[in-house]
């Protein structure tokens, strides 16, 4: 079975819900996907049942906090691991080649030394550049840079086992320097900060975001079969699916998704 396992939903500033990040689960293997802004990744992997020792593969998208800071938790965590013979075998972490150097800085900073001395030994830090393939729990990854207008960011895209392509955009809209990326996914995980509706009071545009609307007017128009949306606003976090699914529906004729924390959605059987 192949599961999109959904840690967390929310945009950098979220209280109700975890940062937006996830695992994607094959066969009961686990390749994590950005790790919030703290230690909430550590609850947020207990929840969803996802176990540390199984994750042998983290790929961070981009430097911003809530992305990239709970790496230390995991590096902290997997090191522990390794010390006390609960973690078999090696974690490779991926990143573009610009964030390298600020992974190692944070980790030698706040980590103690014996654990911060496993990177290089068994916890690797690797550098991938866009348009760079790589086999990770037995998909073939294709990693792309997502052209960010704030700071250097890649997502991915790779094909399930039913011959399905799955697309992650990254944290910001859809870049037409992506079509190739993008085009013919059968599944894309796009962000939506808010409801159309409510623009006005989140302005989205300014912070290089998109909304329910503009994402599901795009997937549509791209011929997506399956659209996750996340990396939301959540003072609408009770009521999110029923408003996003609402708004969603008038512009795009595909299978929506509006997950919370803690969803597990099947991509194959």
């Amino acid at each position: 079975m192949e599961r999109l396992v959904v840690l967390g939903t929310g945009n950098a500033v979220v209280t109700k819900c975890f940062n937006t990040c996830f695992v994607l689960e094959r066969d009961e293997q686990y390749w994590l996907i950005d790790t919030g802004g703290g230690n909430g990744i550590l609850a947020a992997l207990e929840k969803a049942e996802v176990p540390i020792a199984g994750i042998h593969d983290i790929f961070i998208t981009h430097e911003h906090c809530d992305h990239l800071l709970g790496i230390v938790w995991m590096i902290r965590l997997i090191a522990t691991g390794m010390k006390k013979g609960t973690y078999e075998g090696e974690c490779n972490i991926y990143c573009h080649p610009d964030l390298i150097e600020t992974i190692d800085t944070i980790a030698r900073l706040t980590i103690q030394g014996k654990f911060y001395k496993m990177l290089g030994k068994r916890i690797f830090l690797v550098p991938v550049e866009d348009g760079e393939h790589r086999k990770i729990i037995g998909y073939d990854v294709e990693f792309f840079d997502i052209h960010s207008t704030k700071a250097k960011q890649f997502g991915f895209t790779t094909v399930l086992k039913n011959g399905k392509k799955l697309t992650c955009a990254g944290d910001e809209p859809y870049n037409e320097a992506n079509e190739e990326q993008v085009r013919g996914s059968a599944w894309l995980l796009h962000e939506a900060f808010c409801l159309d509706s409510q623009a006005d009071i989140f302005k989205p545009y300014e912070k290089h975001h998109s909304t329910v609307k503009d994402a599901c007017v795009l997937a549509d128009r791209l011929g997506i079969e399956n659209l996750v949306l996340w990396h939301t606003e959540d003072k609408n976090y009770e009521n999110r699916k029923v408003l996003y699914m609402r708004e969603g529906k008038e512009y795009y004729s595909g299978n929506l998704y509006v997950p919370y924390d803690q969803e597990k959605i099947i991509l194959s059987e």
